[in-house]
């Protein structure tokens, strides 16, 4: 139709997600990298109806983060953002759930509605920002803090063997689990549209460096002259290579993994592990999760594994119209009001 008005779809930019609010982070704390790369990443990831995002957070520093977006956003309590974001999802399952929290908030007092979001393939998409400490708070030791750590409430160092987050997904079930670090914001922002085209339960566990409390943390994957030789960046189809010549690679030896040099002639590429983060065996991604307990071999970063399947939200939505297909819409108030009630006296 000639006269009619032509229609312009504007793609949006980083600025259409960032808030009015001034964001107060200590100067220098990798949560500012984090927020960038989330809002740079989100034009690519939501093409319109920025309206139907939602993010949810518990308590910590990283949970400030839902003021920063211009998005709708839930600021809940200590430990609950995952079973908070679950609520938002069964109810409204064509919004589009996202969750900011801590090592502190997710894995201590919230620990138990993580196992189960990832159990249940609840379709959220969760960015643990693990800085190894509890910053608001002024620097207790976290659950991901090291074993022999020296805070305030551990001065003579702590005797508890840390969480592994993201072995904690994998026996859990998690559909998605990915690692990233602060520092290397291409990276992340790769790792950030990955975990946002996911259907179902998808972690992202982001190094995250605490500049006040727990400065340094992940300094050898991320100082120029260490990071080559301590990161594997994980490549689905590739063989895994390292190393600031890019001169060692990973072998399995049965299921151990081992270091070997690829520069000598004695090995080449062709012998190296090849990463498939579709495989069927989750042993393999529990082998990665575990990669850098030893201290001669690298953390790596990057998609440890995926898997299709009906998510929570879905499998809910799909009861619902059966019932009601069957039997018609509910009644509330017999329900309320029916046999099945009793008194309390």
């Amino acid at each position: 139709m000639a006269n009619s008005p032509e229609v312009v779809t504007q793609k949006y930019t980083a600025k259409d997600f960032t808030s009015d609010q001034d964001v107060r982070w200590c100067p220098g704390c990798g949560d500012y990298s984090i927020l960038a790369q989330v809002q740079r990443t989100f034009p690519d990831l939501i093409q319109t109806n920025k309206e139907k995002i939602v993010w949810v957070s518990g308590i910590g520093c990283s949970s400030r983060f839902p003021y920063y977006m211009n998005t709708y956003g839930f600021h809940g309590i200590h430990g609950r953002a995952a079973i908070i974001a679950t609520g938002v999802k069964v109810a409204n399952p064509d919004l589009s759930v996202w969750v900011a929290t801590g090592d502190g908030d997710l894995l201590s007092i919230g620990g138990n509605h993580f196992i189960h979001a990832c159990r249940k393939n609840v379709d959220l998409k969760v960015l643990l920002f693990n800085n190894r400490i509890y910053g608001l708070t002024k620097g207790q030791y976290s659950p991901t803090s090291e074993k022999g750590k020296v805070t305030k409430t551990t001065p003579f160092g702590s005797v508890d063997y840390p969480f592994n987050p993201l072995s904690l997904a994998l026996g859990s079930d998690a559909t998605f689990v990915a690692r990233s670090i602060d520092r290397n914001p291409k990276h992340m922002q790769e790792m950030i549209r990955r975990i946002g085209q996911h259907k179902g339960f998808a972690l992202l566990e982001i190094f995250q460096n605490c500049n006040i409390f727990n400065d340094g943390a992940f300094e050898l994957l991320t100082e120029k002259e260490t990071k080559d030789d301590h990161v594997l960046v994980l490549e689905h189809g590739k063989p895994m290579v390292f190393g600031k010549n890019q001169d060692k690679g990973i072998k399995l030896d049965g299921a151990h993994p081992i270091v070997v040099d690829i520069s000598n002639g004695k090995y080449s590429k062709d012998d190296l592990w090849v990463h498939d983060e579709f495989s069927d065996a989750p042993v393999h991604a529990m082998i990665l999760a575990h990669l850098d307990d030893r201290p001669d071999l690298p953390s790596p970063i990057g998609v440890f594994r995926q898997v299709i399947k009906e998510t929570y939200d879905e499998g809910i939505k799909n009861q619902i119209d059966k019932i009601i297909e069957k039997k018609g819409k509910g009644d509330l108030e017999k329900v309320l009001f029916g046999s099945n009630t009793w008194e309390v006296a």
